[in-house]
């Protein structure tokens, strides 16, 4: 399993947080979600022969939000 931490921009309650956090578990080979709104940061695991950054990344954006790093 791998974790990264990603960055993101424009979530503010807790809709944002289920939002975010539901797009990415429904990648195949997301384990865990994190979602810390005061931070903006979105702590995920993952498997990483399974889903990559780009795919999580879309999975963020497609929810309107802005993933910074």
């Amino acid at each position: 399993m791998a974790e990264r931490t990603l960055e993101v921009k424009g979530m503010s309650c807790g809709h944002c947080k289920m939002a975010v956090s539901g797009a990415l578990k429904e990648l195949d080979g997301v384990s865990d979600v994190d979602v810390d709104l005061a931070s903006g940061k979105v702590d995920i695991r993952y498997d990483e022969n399974k889903v990559d950054f780009l795919q999580m990344k879309d999975a963020i954006e497609d929810q309107g939000y802005d993933v910074v790093k």
